[in-house]
């Protein structure tokens, strides 16, 4: 007998990752042989510290590696606190700080804990398309403010009361600072303005902190201490160089530090136990992780130099994170149809703006320097030949 036919939910109904599908691609490429430079992933090329490696095989030998309570180790949270007081002065007591797993963990629980279905969240574009595809999913309503290079590709109180006048009164905020797929960054002045605008309107402010420690100027200014209301996430992903190790974590204010945990438990009964006892030991290898830093600083300069030598010359300015984004519509309509060019005619992978952009993105593409110096320099090489 046949049966009623099943169907997804609705809330499945999302935009895919592209650069997940660029990924795929490039991966496809290299199992029948062909090269291929990553310029698409926001991966570091690097491994995780030594220091890290060192605990996390101290770990395996002697620990049992079960559950941790949903908040993560107090000994992690403990050293994530002393960070705050180290790098920005800031005293963040470490009963407000959940260890997740990842950033993105943080963003759905930060996303579950903050904002009801219905509620309106403002997200910038471009912007990184987990935030407007989560809080979809979630059944939040997305408000895209758009951003532009005259205004840095970064939200200001302007363009935000401009939204408001036309659109309606919003409940969120999504803010990066440095920004993907940008690179750009608020200022001391320029974050404390949007913060005190959220403030002032009854915004909650999510802080997407995750690229800090990766800047090329001024450190990034952290949204903690400006704003009493806001959650701030960050990352072991990206300035630790620890991708594939699943660590993040979230700065609840104290109104949400008990939903934040309670989703926790129920969500994830917590981060990878292996990877919090190592990642204490990531804050001891500041010195290793600034010669990253020192790498990715080189292959932005040769990214900066060579893409407008290769003709693309509208770059955002890349004040931190490891990103160029660039205006490519002189080469072609459509960058999706441009980057797979790239990939299928030179073994260059990037991605296409539409991943940042639904409006705009095909006009634009991201390219990442997170991988190797060398392939950096030979991408531009390849980049500079091509003649379209």
């Amino acid at each position: 007998m046949a049966g009623v036919a099943l169907q997804e939910s609705r809330r499945s109904d999302i935009s895919p990752f592209y650069v997940m599908e660029v990924m795929r691609a490039a991966e496809e490429r290299e199992a029948t042989g062909g090269e291929v430079l990553h310029l698409e992933v926001g991966q570091p090329s690097t491994a995780a510290p030594a220091g890290v490696i060192r605990a996390a095989r101290s770990a395996l030998e002697s620990d049992v590696l079960g559950y941790t309570t949903a908040a993560g180790l107090e000994t992690l949270r403990r050293r994530i606190s002393e960070h705050y007081d180290s790098w920005y002065g800031v005293d963040v007591d470490p009963g407000r700080i959940v260890v997740t797993f990842g950033a993105s963990g943080a963003f759905v629980l930060s996303f579950l804990a903050a904002f009801d279905a219905g509620d309106r969240v403002v997200v910038s574009t471009p912007g990184y398309p987990c935030y407007r595809n989560a809080l979809q999913a979630l059944n939040a309503e997305v408000v895209t403010l758009p951003t532009s290079a005259e205004t840095r590709f970064q939200p200001s109180p302007d363009l935000l009361e401009d939204l408001v006048r036309r659109t309606g009164s919003v409940d969120g905020l999504v803010l990066a600072s440095p920004s993907n797929p940008s690179g750009t960054m608020l200022d001391d002045p320029a974050l404390a303005a949007v913060s005190d605008w959220c403030t002032a309107h009854g915004v909650r402010l999510v802080a997407d902190e995750i690229y800090h420690g990766i800047t090329f100027g001024d450190p990034a200014p952290t949204a903690l201490g400006l704003n009493a209301d806001a959650l701030v996430v960050n990352s072991f992903s990206k300035y630790f160089s620890m991708t594939g190790w699943r660590l993040g974590w979230v700065v609840a204010p104290d109104d949400l530090v008990e939903p934040v945990r309670r989703l926790a438990q129920n969500f994830f009964i917590s981060a990878p136990t292996l990877s919090q006892i190592a990642a204490v030991a990531a804050f001891d290898c500041h010195e290793e992780l600034q010669a990253n830093v020192a790498r990715y600083a080189t292959s932005r300069a040769i990214l900066r130099e060579g893409l407008p030598a290769a003709g693309i010359d509208r770059l955002a300015p890349s004040d931190g994170a490891f990103y160029v984004y660039a205006a490519v519509d002189h080469l072609a309509a459509d960058s999706q149809t441009l980057c797979k060019r790239w990939l299928d005619e030179l073994g260059v992978a990037v991605t296409p703006g539409i991943d940042f952009d639904p409006a705009e993105g095909h006009r634009y593409a991201r390219f990442s320097y997170a991988g190797a110096t060398e392939d950096m320099a030979e991408a531009m090489r390849r980049l500079g030949e091509w003649s379209g």
